[in-house]
């Protein structure tokens, strides 16, 4: 049984014959399947309706991806990026969180599954073949929730093993999911981390719809962390508003109670940001939403965002709870100047290259115990 609603299936006539769209048909037959021709006339009808970003949620689109299909993250001008690469192999996400900028990004709102993966897989072998890093670190978070749709195609199972026998590769899945039971049985190496987005449960009750609940994804978490994976977190966005500080630090409190702070790889720290169409399209979406009442003004990129002095105090708050649990977690910013690095943590990667550097080398030693 699926864990969201899908009303259809669009199946791409040129992707009729491939076998994971033989693999999804099989899995969902209960799901009424209309086969197309034309997707972009499709997608146009789509984007004429009211509210197309939540009727795609509900609408499953099989076809192939023609092009590159793993690419650097795009990262921000002048600040500090970690030189992660994101493998597109889904788009869109059934989740439905009111600040997630796919809405404003993506031209096409269906949940998107691809089904050239012999493609994809070779083009991400050519890639590791021909790069001599020790560690490329690359995840298929950014353009949809990692495990959001392995109940209708089991992309982890496929990836993880894959990743297992690479030498130089990591895979990182991103999710806000405690969909894992498919994770724990297979062979993985230590070379698949799998990483949870948190925010406190208020925040994920008003503005992280159909997402599971923190307590859900800290359990997810300490079962793939008896399996012996490598865990991650991601505190991004955080959310400036009443009570946060009671917030972040009682869901840091509830996540160490039960997960060993030394089988945690990494923990990034990101504020809220935004494009500037963004807030139209989520206040429309999500007419309760108090997530764009804070001090947010354009950066030197475009996007919104809280006052430096507001990120750097919450970045400090957080760094300073996280230290009292561990103080050799590896904690790092997401898409922040050297100057806030300077002012959080007293010090700053020299640039972009030093900070892939330390991940390196953490990651090295996580996997040589």
């Amino acid at each position: 049984m699926l864990p969201f609603d899908i009303e259809k299936i669009y199946l791409d006539e040129e992707a009729e014959k491939d076998w994971v769209s033989q693999t999804v048909l099989r899995g969902l037959p209960h799901i009424p399947v209309e086969r197309i021709e034309d997707k972009r006339s499709l997608i146009k009808q789509f984007l004429s309706m009211q509210d197309p970003i939540g009727m795609g949620k509900k609408n499953l689109l099989i076809t192939r991806f023609y092009g590159r299909r793993l690419k650097p993250c795009p990262g921000t001008s002048r600040h500090i990026c970690c030189g992660y690469y994101v493998i597109n192999a889904v788009t869109n996400c059934p989740m439905d969180c009111s600040y997630c900028v796919l809405q404003g990004y993506l031209n096409n709102p269906f949940l998107t599954l691809y089904t050239n993966w012999d493609d994809l897989l070779q083009e991400i072998d050519t890639f590791l073949s021909r790069n001599f890093q020790p560690s490329l670190r690359l995840g298929t978070g950014e353009l949809s929730d990692s495990l959001a749709l392995d109940s209708v195609f089991p992309l982890s199972q496929i990836l993880v093993p894959f990743f297992a026998e690479r030498k130089n590769g990591i895979l990182e899945l991103k999710t806000k999911s405690a969909e894992v039971n498919r994770l724990l049985h297979l062979n993985h190496r230590g070379k698949t981390i799998i990483s949870w987005s948190l925010n406190p449960p208020k925040m994920i009750e008003e503005e992280e719809i159909g997402t599971a609940a923190l307590g859900e994804r800290i359990d997810a978490a300490k079962r793939c962390e008896k399996e012996g994976y490598p865990i991650g977190f991601h505190f991004d966005p955080i959310i400036f508003h009443e009570g946060w500080e009671k917030g972040y630090q009682e869901t840091i409190h509830s996540l160490f109670k039960r997960i060993d702070p030394k089988r945690v790889v990494w923990i990034s720290l990101g504020g809220f940001r935004y494009p500037p169409r963004l807030k139209g399209i989520a206040k429309d979406r999500f007419p309760k939403t108090r997530i764009f009442l804070g001090e947010l003004f354009p950066g030197r990129d475009g996007k919104f965002r809280y006052f430096k002095e507001i990120r750097i105090k919450m970045y400090r708050k957080m760094v300073e709870w996280l230290g009292e649990v561990d103080p050799d977690l590896f904690i790092y910013l997401c898409m922040e100047s050297p100057e806030v690095w300077e002012k959080v943590f007293g010090w700053a990667p020299s640039n972009s290259g030093r900070l892939n550097h330390l991940f390196e080398e953490r990651v090295g030693r996580f996997l040589r115990r």
